[in-house]
């Protein structure tokens, strides 16, 4: 069965289509920023399109948005990077344009599907799949599927708090990982440290040339990470964790050992589920909107 995968962000939507396990058409545009009715638009004329070029039936439908969501009405609640997109009956106009099933799905949950079936946790029974980016996100995948607990808030990874009385999140608390940890978090950090603007990149090239500043900042970041991992081991016991995004991304491996040493240290006494980079890349949120959307099916269709 083929199905559709769009991927919903703030600069950009992907889509593509996938049979079996690959994307044998894609496409990418940039968001619109006039509002939620020009990014539908936007969306239906790109998947419209795609549609009609994939030289195979498209079954149905899967969009990874960014955001909280009301899966049983299928609504976009809202999108945190998408001007004035709060409320959008998302599923039901998607449907009505591209007559086709659409299952919506948070986008990191969408990753973790995509990483647990056919990238870094292929295989694995369970997996718990994180993003370091400019924000930090998560998803939980067992037997084959996201779950998303009673109230659809389960993988809140970035808003685990670290750091009782820490800095204020974007999420109103005080503290949280994805306010010590995330690219938006370094970059702050940098900019206080070097009384100048740092982005991430800039602050990885100096800790690798050596800088005191530039290591106190990356470690503790990447300590803190750990740190919530090992209370993840030890409440959700995940066989794989994967770990993707532009922070893990640019800190490459030597970062990623950094995050495994303070993991092991945290959970001491316990045992930890391999931690292991992400293997999709930039198609992840693709691939599994598409997979969202083929388990969606009925499954005799």
């Amino acid at each position: 069965m083929a199905t559709l995968g769009i991927d919903l962000g703030g600069t950009k939507i992907a889509l593509g289509v996938l049979e079996g396990g690959r994307l044998i058409q894609r496409s990418r545009i940039t968001t619109p920023r006039e509002g939620a009715e020009a990014v539908l638009q936007a969306m239906i004329a790109a998947a419209s399109e795609l549609l009609a070029e994939a030289g195979v039936p498209v079954a149905a439908v899967g969009v990874g948005t960014p955001g909280p969501i009301d899966y049983a009405r299928g609504v976009v609640v809202f999108a945190p990077n998408i001007a004035r997109f709060r409320d959008v009956p998302l599923r039901s106009r998607l449907e009505e344009a591209l007559e086709r099933p659409v299952v919506i799905e948070n986008d990191a949950n969408a990753a973790a599907l995509a990483e647990h079936h056919l990238g870094a946790a292929r295989g694995a029974g369970s997996s718990f799949f994180v993003t370091v980016s400019t924000g930090i996100g998560s998803g939980l995948v067992a037997d084959g599927r996201v779950w998303r607990g009673a109230y659809g808030q389960a993988g809140e990874f970035g808003h685990l708090t670290v750091l009782p009385g820490g800095p204020v999140c974007g999420c109103g608390n005080q503290g949280c990982l994805e306010a010590v940890a995330s690219g938006r978090a370094l970059a702050r950090d940098a900019a206080y440290a070097y009384a100048e603007p740092l982005d991430t990149p800039a602050l990885f090239a100096r800790w690798r040339a050596g800088e005191a500043k530039a290591a106190r900042i990356v470690e503790a970041a990447a300590d803190y990470l750990g740190q919530a991992l090992a209370g993840v081991q030890k409440l959700w016991d995940p066989e794989i964790v994967v770990i993707g995004g532009g922070v893990a991304v640019g800190g490459g491996e030597v970062w990623l050992e950094r995050v495994r040493r303070a993991f092991e240290r945290h959970a001491a006494g316990w045992r930890t589920a391999p931690l292991l980079p992400a293997r999709l890349g930039e198609d992840a949120g693709v691939i599994g909107a598409a997979l969202a959307a083929r388990q969606g099916m009925p499954e005799d269709a």
